[in-house]
């Protein structure tokens, strides 16, 4: 048996998979967001231990047998998140999360640096690590002089796992430290922010032993003590490793929380302009190129909350068969955006609203919102020098086949959706796991699921889709001289 445990933003999944990759069983728990300031988005640490030991616990109340035969643990997590620890080990304040944007002006301070762009291959987002352990600097100075250890989320799991300061290379070349093509840490660019080497993790690849489960943790669990733990991923290459995205012209998109639109590669191709993420793979020498927009169900979320509807009655209300764009069109920068534009600032909006402009018609521009984000970040890849033919969808809001649909017409590329299963960053994190424990080829191990069904462009909408993306385009620079 092999263990995968996902740090997510909203709660933490242990997930069970036999030899042959079956999936034996999960256990889950829940975490909040705090936002206590405006662009502010933090976690306790703490609380990812306590949400660790509960979804555990579930598991070992469902399948005690099988826990105890677990031989290798893969770890996910979400990504870029200043977890900041003293010479003991302890948490020093809350960790500053993927989704917040307090840096933005220290971010933008570091990208002024040519050196990040040149050793990174990315932008310096004011969600990435480096502009926030800036503005702790800058805001909170004695915070900043205790820091003996700066830790990604699910590496701060790994310490209380193994007892070990470890990273590996996809989640870590997020953080704007590191060196993306030679996989290592950067001095230069540690330098830049007042750090060194000594304050960061050891580093692995994702395949690789990365410490072993401590003794106390293992009798707990009734594991056994010294099970290997894998180096891991950041949370979408760890997805990527579930849907066996992991050979150069492989793609999914995933809606989620976020939305992603990535792509592996089997050399490193960084386009720092094009606002695409360039990060190393989970696996060795490989990388991949992501579009992300920072609101994706969310969105639709926000549109459920508001009209006291459930997110599956709102797109029910659609039917099944797609309409051509109403001309009310939808922005979805309720948190800012960064594929293409690298904007913290920027806010979603409508427009071309009217008298006659019902519930179903924002839901409906909602989805062809975020359809069109994509779009944008499929440009985006292809002025890096990637062409996708065709993706895979993945994440809760791809159970929306109206959704779908959309993406699928707003790319004009074709959309699989992969037989029932669950193939996102926990099953990912397990086959490290495996990969990890018994040294078996990666490639062998991550492979893809079969698809159960194609979602094909629609041809006659494809002109007036490419009408609204043109209106959609043109939104942005008039709602950013608007907010200016």
């Amino acid at each position: 048996m092999y263990l995968g445990l996902d740090l997510g933003t909203s709660g933490v999944k242990a997930l069970l998979i036999d030899a042959g990759q079956k999936i034996i069983g999960s256990g889950h728990a829940s975490l909040d967001v705090s936002r206590p300031h405006p662009g502010w988005s933090e976690q306790n640490p703490t609380d990812w231990i306590r949400a660790c030991e509960t979804a555990i616990a579930e598991l070992k109340a469902s399948h005690p047998k099988e826990l105890a035969a677990v031989k290798g643990i893969g770890l996910s997590g979400h990504m870029h998140g200043a977890t900041l620890l003293d010479a003991g080990d302890q948490v020093l304040r809350p960790c500053i999360l993927w989704n917040d944007t307090r840096s933005h002006a220290e971010a933008a301070a570091l990208d002024a640096d040519p050196r990040f762009r040149q050793l990174t291959g990315n932008i310096v987002f004011p969600g990435f690590t480096a502009p926030k352990l800036a503005w702790v600097k800058n805001n909170e100075p004695s915070v900043f002089a205790k820091v003996a250890k700066v830790l990604l989320p699910k590496d701060f799991l790994r310490l209380w796992l193994t007892g070990e300061h470890i990273s590996e290379m996809s989640d870590s070349a997020g953080t704007s430290w590191l060196d993306v093509v030679k996989r290592r840490w950067s001095p230069e660019l540690l330098a830049a922010t007042s750090l060194d080497e000594r304050q960061m993790p050891s580093l692995v690849e994702g395949t690789e032993k990365a410490g072993a489960l401590r003794a106390e943790l293992a009798a707990s669990w009734g594991i056994a003590s010294g099970t290997p733990v894998a180096g891991g991923a950041g949370d979408n290459a760890a997805s990527a490793c579930g849907m066996g995205t992991v050979g150069a012209g492989h793609a999914f998109v995933s809606l989620g929380t976020s939305g992603v639109l990535f792509a592996a590669n089997a050399s490193y191709l960084p386009n720092p302009a094009s606002a695409v993420h360039t990060f190393c793979h989970a696996l060795p020498n490989t990388w991949h190129q992501m579009g992300v927009i920072l609101s994706a169900t969310d969105s639709l979320n926000w549109l459920s909350e508001i009209s006291g509807k459930k997110a599956g009655e709102l797109t029910a209300e659609l039917g099944d068969v797609l309409k051509a764009p109403s001309g009310v069109s939808f922005l979805p920068y309720l948190s800012g955006e960064r594929t293409p534009h690298n904007d913290s600032a920027i806010r979603g909006s409508f427009t071309g609203l009217a008298h006659e402009s019902g519930r179903a018609v924002l839901t409906q521009a909602v989805l062809e919102g975020v359809a069109f984000a994509f779009r944008d970040s499929l440009e985006a890849l292809k002025t890096a020098g990637t062409i996708l033919t065709r993706v895979t969808a993945i994440g809760g809001g791809s159970r929306s086949r109206y959704w779908l649909k959309a993406i699928a017409t707003a790319l004009q590329v074709p959309v699989d959706i992969p037989a029932d299963g669950d193939f996102g960053a926990a099953f990912g994190a397990a086959r490290l796991g495996l990969i990890a424990a018994i040294g078996a080829d990666p490639l062998a191990v991550c492979t893809a699921p079969r698809t159960d069904a194609t979602i094909e462009p629609d041809v006659p909408l494809g002109g007036a889709y490419a009408d609204a993306y043109q209106r959609y385009r043109a939104l942005y620079p008039a709602i950013k001289g608007a907010m200016a």
